[in-house]
């Protein structure tokens, strides 16, 4: 179902025209002939992103946007968990280059890549994080094998990797996340303080009626002193919550993590009594400062926010009554 908003708040998720793909493509469709009720939401990060990116670029966001979309829309239509759907999707995006999560990955001050992840279940409130992890080829894989085989919710650095090499999940060398993008943005961020701060995140709700919210991230380009950030802090970055959202995060971490965002938007909805649309808004264009990011979100009916304070937000949704869109910035204007 779509989500109605006033006139002032429209412009936070307008889409982009049908040319860079805000439908699906011939062929594509994400209607579920069952009748079974489900939706998800998407971004691939949310920050200052020009209006002059190159057509080319564009397309090849908005093309990997709706790769990911569909791989998630199929996946609920054939009555696969949230769970499943979030890793799923989450592993897509950090193989896609574009995007700073996985083998799009920013460097650190050291050259180096540190990965951080997180993934949260609706149904109980488990979750299963890991923070600076430099040779897991699918960070998230790994969050969730926190989750479900240790009593843990968060490992970090060596101890991820000691981790790792227990689970058997793939490995890589670090070096298998560069990337020619990458690597010019650090270039650049080493005579200014960085600000590459995108993010990937899947939300979701399945045909049962559960929840899951799955968040990945490279965190800061040139970032120091083995800096983690708001994804894969609980309540942060990630929440999903069966009586109110699946939410996701993606901007200035440190802004996410004094504030609780994610979390926070959960709690206005249960304890105010908020809508999903409200309490994200609220958040959102309240309490953080413009420019520190954007938030996506599905509740337990299936609606969906997608609110961003910054120039832009990566982003897609689509649901079981054949909605199927991605967008970058706020109005329809080329």
């Amino acid at each position: 179902m779509r989500v109605r908003f006033p006139a002032a708040l429209a412009a936070a998720i307008l889409l982009l025209p049908a040319a860079c793909a805000t439908a699906p493509a011939p062929g594509e469709t994400a209607s579920d002939p069952s009748g079974a009720r489900w939706a998800i939401v998407i971004h691939g990060g949310a920050g200052t992103i020009s209006r002059d990116l190159p057509a080319e670029r564009k397309q090849a966001y908005v093309a990997g946007l709706r790769a990911a979309l569909r791989t998630g829309t199929e996946a609920l239509a054939a009555g696969e968990p949230a769970l499943a759907v979030v890793e799923k999707v989450v592993r897509q995006l950090e193989d896609d280059p574009l995007f700073n999560a996985g083998r799009g990955a920013v460097y650190t001050s050291e050259g180096r890549h540190e990965l951080d992840a997180a993934i949260m279940d609706g149904r109980d409130l488990s979750a299963g994080a890991v923070a600076a992890v430099t040779t897991v080829r699918h960070p998230i894989t790994l969050a969730r094998l926190v989750m479900t085989e240790t009593p843990h919710v968060l490992l970090v650095g060596e101890g991820a990797e000691a981790f790792a090499d227990q689970t058997g999940v793939e490995r890589v060398r670090n070096e298998f996340f560069d990337t020619p993008f990458r690597r010019e943005a650090w270039e650049r961020a080493r005579q200014q303080e960085g600000e590459d701060r995108d993010t990937v995140g899947c939300v979701v709700l399945d045909t049962a009626g559960n929840l899951a919210a799955a968040t990945s991230t490279g965190g800061l380009t040139n970032k120091r002193f083995g800096r983690v950030g708001d994804v894969p802090i609980v309540g942060a970055g990630t929440y999903a919550d069966n009586r109110t959202a699946a939410l996701s995060g993606t901007g200035r971490g440190e802004e996410f993590i004094r504030h609780n965002v994610t979390a926070a938007i959960s709690h206005r909805m249960r304890l105010l009594g908020e809508s999903l649309e409200q309490a994200a808004q609220h958040v959102i264009h309240r309490t953080l400062q413009p420019e520190d990011g954007g938030v996506i979100g599905v509740d337990a009916r299936g609606n969906v926010a997608m609110v961003f304070n910054s120039t832009g937000m990566y982003r897609g949704t689509a649901d079981s009554a054949g909605r199927f869109e991605v967008a970058i910035w706020e109005d329809v204007e080329e």
